[in-house]
């Protein structure tokens, strides 16, 4: 089973958990979380699910697995 794929994407951006924060408005630590629970990203806001997404230049769907999307 594929995992929610932010670390990844910000790793491909360069970007450590703390500048995606500072870009983003979000906290390090709820991005931590998201990092760690891969595989239950239902527990975010889209709120935040957004403003990750705006900073690292993607769509929200870019963080869920092919099979996920909807």
């Amino acid at each position: 089973m594929e995992e929610f794929r932010l670390e990844e994407i910000r790793k491909g951006k360069g970007l450590s958990r703390k500048e995606l924060a500072e870009l983003s408005g979000v906290n390090e630590n709820t991005i931590k979380f998201l990092e760690t629970k891969k595989n239950n990203p239902k527990e975010a806001k889209i709120s935040t699910l957004i403003k990750l997404a705006t900073s690292l230049k993607c769509k929200v769907r870019d963080f869920y697995p092919c099979e996920k999307r909807i």
